[in-house]
């Protein structure tokens, strides 16, 4: 019996949503829009403040003037939510990298079987990298309302946030579809 030269499905389906959740949550960490504030009292009606985990911009909404690096008055980054999504996002994307060479071995691109063991502990560290995503997003959602904030401002959900939930559950989906490769090891024993 010869065996299969097709990768199997799982492996595939992991192989395009965690570089899709990599890129998402890149995306999400970096740019500074986690949460908007507007109708800030006593400032023009159009200005929107942008907030994220690492730098502030300023944005009035009718010239598209944007500036960066506001002051932090209200001491919005030492925030714990703030604080953790710091820490617990950039450590998701290096597990996710490092999750992602690990099964560019595991699968067979270049052999003619895949390593079913290697791509299934890839699965695993993809997954630990989604739920370390999500968890500050989550805890950031949460929280969102209850960050300082100008009194009788208006606050909404930032694109970056919701960037980041999606690269994460790209990342969680990618690492069990991944993990899946376990069951033709368990089969192999």
């Amino acid at each position: 019996n010869l065996p299969s030269m097709r990768t199997p499905t799982a492996m595939i389906v992991g192989l395009v949503l965690c570089p899709c959740g990599l890129l998402l949550t890149l995306t999400g960490t970096l740019a500074p829009n986690w949460r908007q504030v507007s109708h800030i009292p006593d400032q023009s009606i159009d200005l929107i403040l942008e907030q994220g985990i690492w730098d502030m911009c300023q944005e009035q909404q009718s010239t598209h003037n944007r500036l960066c690096g506001q002051t932090d008055e209200l001491g919005y980054f030492e925030q714990v939510p703030v604080w953790v999504a710091q820490r617990l996002m950039p450590t998701s994307l290096v597990l996710n990298l490092l999750g992602l060479v690990v099964a560019a071995l595991g699968v067979r691109c270049w052999q003619k079987e895949p390593r079913h063991q290697l791509a299934g502990v890839a699965g695993l560290v993809l997954f630990l990298s989604g739920l370390l995503s999500l968890t500050p997003a989550s805890w950031y959602t949460h929280e969102l309302w209850a960050l300082p904030a100008p009194a009788g401002s208006t606050l909404v959900v930032g694109y970056s946030l919701v960037l980041s939930y999606l690269g994460s559950c790209l990342e969680i989906l990618g690492g069990l579809a991944l993990t899946l490769s376990f069951h033709r090891c368990c089969k192999e024993l």
